[in-house]
Formats: structure tokens, C-alpha cells, sequence
């Protein structure tokens, strides 16, 4: 009698299938920490101390592909960008030194502390406006009615932008999450490539109106710093846009949604927040290891390389899942255990390492965190409800969640 084997982790793997990765995610650390993952060329990476490595060796692994399309752009979905003018390109994540050395120094000196304690003000009363709108309810998708919104308001606040334009910047990232990380057809590609035509008209406008009339805003900064003789031309201020009208609140509306799924379905945790608002930092530090927004990044390798022992030539495409990275045993006692209580929770990979990690980091830990300590004040009973089931969009590197179902009051 002849005993099947189980397939190998590699065989089970599907990078854009995010719904409950993290068994399988745990396979490949132990068992196959770096391979080629045969559908897509990309050699996938598992293990913290190997991913690490690679977004520390920016020479070797290059971030040129990091916005890339998973999925090559068809013809007819190039010819819509070309005819309208679409020549975007990443604000930072995707660029290389010297142009990303030159361009975020820049950037970080406009994109900083100073301005975020500025908005901490804002940033309290858009969160409370979004939980007395719910309050009255006893039940919310917490996802659609809190977490979609709060973020792209502080975020427009940033960027100086109107909150009546929340609804079509939000369908703009939709599409440029899906064209670059997801795996589209063909016709499914083309009314993205419509939308991003308009995001990047979008963000070009906005440069030209705050050339015109200047506010108290990120653009306006820029703009500033260009004229008093920073080496940053219109269209690389518009490209920070571009990037920062995508990252600045996706991630954060996803962090905000997948913490308290975390922090609610670990009742003990939640109980202590309550008791103890002083807890949110080291929580929020454990939910960006165990549940973060981003779980893989992209890189080339520029010359024939090694990773974890394994040779990866010149020119491979490289997966780096940070979502394993964040529960390694080797790095984390009990990994796959939420503990915010954990000492060394800082060392994940959430908002990268090296030369390219995350510019909004303070801002997004800033709104996770009054978000967190007025939801625990306002709903110290709130409680996950429905059916328990949370689809995720299909891609490589975004665990966006569609809905998060909750209920207090009475109805808890």
C-alpha cells in the first residue's frame, strides 16, 4: 500500500491568498524557510533574521520592483495610462539611493513629530466624531464605520486635501492595491487603470493648487522647502502624494481593524486596556507584530546572491513575508501567542527595516493608539459579533479585512 505524502509547504502556498495564512506560514519557517515559488518566479523568504538581512542590503536587493505589478499591465490597460498621462512613479518605497537618500531627507524634515503633535488635536476630535455617529447604534461594522474613514480624514487633514474627497481617493487606492499586488485579468485590470489615470491627475492637481494658494499642509511644506532651494522638482512632490494619499490610510485602516479583532477575540487583553489605558503603547507595539497590515514586500536581487543558505541568482524577484518574520520562534517565545505583555515585541517587521523603513510610522502608532484608548473608554463591552468570518482582499502583501462586526450596550 503506497502512503501519499503531504505536499511540501512551497506546494501549498498561495502568496495572494491572506485568509488564514499563518500555519502555513509557520510550515515554511520550519521546513522550507527560503524557496521559488513555482507560479509566480518569486523566491518567497520566512525567517525574520534572513528577511531582515535582505531590506538591510539595499545594494544587493533592490527596491525596484516593490510597486511593480504582480501581474503584468495588459496592452490595452497601457495604452488608458499612457493616453492619460499616467507617468506616477513611488514616492519613496520603490526608489533606490541616490534619488531616495536625496528625496526622503526632504521629505522627513516636513513629514515629522513637529506636525503630528500639531494634528493630535484633530486627530481626537475626528475619532470621536466617528464613535458618537456609531454610539447610538449598539452595533457597527467597525471596518466600514470607524476604521475606513478616521484614518483618510487625519490623513486629508496632513495633506490638505477636503474630507468630500474621502470616497473617491478611497476607490483610487482600491484600485491601485489590486493593480499592483493583486492578480487581476485582463478586462478586470482596465477600469483600474481608468481610476489611476485620476489618482495621478488628482495628485499633480493638488501640487498646482497649493503652489497657488499654500496652507498649512505636507504639499505646501514641500513646496516651501523647493523654493528655498531643496533639490525636489513638482512631479516628485506629486509621486509623495501619490504614495503618501495610498499609505497614509489604508495600512492605518487596517491596523486599526485587525487590532481590535485581536484585542477582542483575546477578551483578557481587552479587559486590561480597559482597566488600564497606560498598556495601549506595549499593545499596540504586539498588534504590529501579530496582526499587521502589511505581511510581504518585494525585492530584486541585483547580483547572484544567498538567502538563508539558498542561492538566488541575479535578477530574481523576492517575497519577503514579514507576517512570518513578526512570529518567528527564534526571535519571539510562543510566536503565534498574542502577548502585549511581550519585552520585544518593537523588533517586528512591520514597517520594514533599513534604508526604506516606514516614514508614517508615529503617525500611524498616534492614531492607533487615541483610537484604542476612546473605543475602550466609550465601549468597554463591545464584543465581536455575526458570523465570526472575515474575507480578505486577495493579494501578496495588504491583510485588509471587509468587515469586522461589533455590538455593545445592551446587545453585547
Amino acid at each position: 500500500m503506497t502512503v501519499k505524502s503531504e505536499p511540501k509547504p512551497a506546494d501549498r502556498f498561495n502568496p495572494f491568498d491572506l485568509s488564514a495564512p499563518h500555519a502555513l506560514w509557520q510550515d515554511m519557517r520550519n521546513e522550507q524557510p527560503v524557496f521559488q515559488h513555482g507560479d509566480t518566479g518569486y523566491f518567497v523568504v520566512t525567517r525574520h533574521a534572513d528577511i531582515k538581512a535582505v531590506f538591510d542590503d539595499w545594494k544587493t536587493f533592490s527596491s525596484e520592483n516593490a510597486q511593480a505589478p504582480m501581474r503584468p499591465m495588459c496592452a490595452e490597460g497601457k495604452k488608458i495610462m499612457t493616453d492619460g498621462g499616467f507617468t506616477a512613479y513611488s514616492g519613496l518605497s520603490a526608489r533606490i539611493p541616490p534619488d531616495h537618500t536625496r528625496i526622503r531627507k526632504i521629505v522627513q524634515g516636513a513629514f515629522g513629530p513637529r506636525r503630528f503633535r500639531a494634528m493630535e488635536p484633530k486627530i481626537e476630535q475626528i475619532v470621536a466624531d466617528a464613535f458618537d455617529r456609531i454610539e447610538p447604534k449598539g452595533h457597527a461594522d467597525f471596518f466600514r464605520d470607524v476604521a475606513y474613514d478616521v484614518p483618510a480624514f487625519v490623513l486629508f487633514k496632513l495633506v490638505g486635501v477636503p474630507d468630500s474627497d474621502v470616497e473617491k481617493v478611497k476607490a483610487w487606492s482600491v484600485s491601485r492595491a489590486l493593480l499592483t499586488w493583486g492578480e487581476l485579468s485582463d478586462a478586470e485590470q482596465l477600469p483600474h487603470a481608468h481610476n489611476m489615470v485620476d489618482y495621478w491627475a488628482y495628485c499633480r492637481a493638488l501640487v498646482a493648487s497649493k503652489r497657488a494658494t499654500p496652507g498649512d499642509d505636507l504639499p505646501s511644506d514641500l513646496l516651501q522647502l523647493q523654493a528655498d532651494g531643496a533639490d525636489i522638482t513638482d512631479d516628485e512632490i506629486a509621486g509623495v502624494m501619490y504614495s503618501v494619499l495610498f499609505a497614509g490610510h489604508e495600512t492605518t485602516t487596517t491596523l486599526m481593524t485587525n487590532g481590535v479583532h485581536t484585542l477582542l477575540s483575546n477578551r483578557d487583553a481587552w479587559e486590561a486596556i480597559c482597566a488600564d489605558p497606560a498598556l495601549i503603547p506595549k499593545a499596540t507595539e504586539e498588534i504590529l507584530r501579530f496582526a499587521p497590515s502589511i505581511v510581504a514586500w518585494r525585492r530584486r536581487a541585483k547580483a547572484d546572491a544567498e538567502i538563508g543558505g539558498v542561492a538566488v541568482p541575479e535578477g530574481s524577484d523576492i517575497l519577503l513575508i514579514m507576517g512570518s518574520g513578526n512570529r518567528d520562534e527564534a526571535v519571539f517565545d510562543h510566536g503565534e501567542t498574542f502577548d502585549m505583555h511581550r519585552d520585544n515585541a518593537r523588533n517586528h517587521l512591520s514597517f520594514g527595516y533599513g534604508i526604506h523603513f516606514c516614514l508614517g510610522f508615529q503617525l500611524a502608532k498616534l492614531e492607533f493608539g487615541i483610537m484604542l484608548r476612546q473605543l475602550t473608554e466609550r465601549f468597554p463591552d463591545a464584543r465581536l459579533t455575526g458570523d465570526g468570518n472575515i474575507e480578505y482582499l486577495p493579494n501578496v502583501s495588504f491583510r485588509v479585512p471587509s468587515k469586522l462586526e461589533i455590538t455593545w450596550g445592551k446587545g453585547s
